[in-house]
């Protein structure tokens, strides 16, 4: 069961704003819908139970069982080229007919390919590939690789990171949702540092760039001292959405070479276009050792994911590292082949980045002043806005966020809030321009009738 509001992350189910929304929903068949999910379903954060309904999902929309249309800024960040393109539902039914399966230990051509494409698509030596069903996955197999790559098993990330909800991807993730009503230890040799707009950046005790850097520095130093670490892994932009300062990947990679840690690009939200470049990375003029792919990969409608090293990096062919029953599914590869093929025909790299720059140009316009907002960012079409309580010390307004969602909910735009109070907005790339500015739109008026 999808959901069509998400939850605000750190908050309980039982928020004033979202239980109004809840008692104004009287249609008899989703209240239905709703009691069944609550019953057939394990409870969990961000999950069961829901407090909507999904009963269509089409380009840039979703539609509730009660008929309500949203456009849907989010979309679990798998719907960079809409839900249902038509491109990708006819590549999937003729496959389907073609070859629907194909076990583990044979190989076929779709697998094939998509594998050549990836490692064609992906910068310099990165080329050598292995399938999963899910992001989670994909990184996971991606420490196993720099452990047999190095002999060490220690890694670097970030706090307040996410890297899915699998044990090891768990460990090495920093969101607390994910780890801390886990019993006993996770993963050991898993250390954390601060990321990039840590917490003296966001209240004003630092300049961004000066306290970026220093946060680079910070990963230079762990693995000085570690000594052993295998590999740093993070996602070049956070999804929050926070960008990194100049140089500052390129300050971690330089911190990677010295003490032979791999560096793990976790592209599964950002990669494929979503930032105005093919990966995230591209902006900051590195390039990883191993790169993660997910989400958006499977067009919107099937799960998979991929692992993307460079060539000398194939060391693992005596034992598994993945292992998947899935591993060469031919209907998940037709998915994601013809999803890049759509990435690519229609120039939606680029027009994510013109799109982009033009809604956060927009807001920063009609919004850069307000008293309750303290930042607009991001890259391309993954931006946020920041809703505070003071912009002098940039604490976060939870309240207002929540109330301004439900403000946009209202008018017809689904999207998440991040981090407590950014109003995550996250549309497919192939959003027109005219549904774009009426999203911007109804984010200007909600926040300016609400934070007022």
């Amino acid at each position: 069961m999808s959901t069509l509001v998400q939850h605000t992350e750190g908050e309980a189910n039982t928020s004033a704003a979202r239980a109004d929304w809840a008692a104004r929903e009287n249609h008899a068949p989703t209240q239905e819908l709703l009691a069944r999910d609550s019953d057939a379903f394990l409870h969990q954060s961000l999950s069961s139970p829901c407090v909507a309904t999904i009963a269509k999902a089409e380009g840039i929309w979703i539609e509730d069982t009660a008929g309500r249309r949203f456009m849907d800024f989010h979309g679990n960040s798998v719907h960079h080229i809409g839900y249902g393109h038509p491109r990708v539902v006819e590549a999937v039914k003729a496959q389907i007919d073609a070859l629907p399966f194909s076990p583990r230990r044979f190989t076929n051509d779709v697998s094939v390919e998509l594998a050549e494409r990836l490692g064609q698509l992906a910068p310099d030596d990165l080329s050598k590939v292995l399938f999963t069903t899910g992001g989670s996955d994909a990184n996971e197999v991606a420490l196993k690789i720099a452990r047999a790559a190095t002999g060490r098993f220690k890694t670097i990330s970030f706090w307040d990171a996410f890297h899915g909800a699998g044990f090891g991807a768990a460990s090495v993730g920093g969101e607390a949702t994910f780890r801390s009503h886990i019993a006993g230890p996770l993963m050991p040799g898993t250390e954390h540092v601060a990321p990039f707009h840590c917490y003296h950046c966001a209240y004003g005790h630092a300049g961004p760039d000066n306290c970026g850097l220093a946060c680079a520095s910070m990963v230079d130093y762990v693995l000085g001292r570690e000594g052993d670490v295998a590999a740093v892994i993070a996602e070049p932009m956070r999804a929050v959405p926070v960008v990194p300062p100049k140089g500052y990947w390129k300050a971690v990679q330089d911190a990677c070479h010295r003490y032979g840690a791999l560096l793990i690009m976790d592209e599964i939200p950002t990669g494929l276009g979503k930032t105005g470049r093919m990966f995230a990375f591209d902006h900051d003029e590195i390039v990883p050792d191993i790169v993660t792919l997910g989400k958006a990969l499977g067009g919107a409608m099937l799960p998979i994911a991929a692992v993307i090293a460079r060539q000398d990096l194939d060391v693992c062919g005596d034992f598994a590292i993945g292992h998947y029953t899935h591993e060469k599914n031919p209907v998940t590869a037709r998915a994601a082949l013809a999803t890049l093929d759509v990435i690519e025909d229609e120039g939606l790299v680029e027009r994510a980045d013109r799109l982009g720059t033009a809604a956060m140009d927009r807001l920063r316009g009609t919004l850069g002043d307000h008293p309750a907002v303290g930042d607009i960012r991001g890259r391309g079409l993954m931006f946020g806005v920041e809703i505070v309580k003071s912009r002098d010390t940039r604490e976060v307004d939870h309240a207002t966020a929540e109330k301004v969602y439900y403000a946009c909910l209202e008018a017809g735009l689904s999207f998440k809030i991040s981090a407590g109070s950014v109003l995550t907005l996250s549309p497919p790339l192939t959003i027109s321009e005219d549904d774009l500015n009426r999203a911007m739109t109804i984010v200007e008026d909600a926040v300016q009738q609400v934070a007022d």
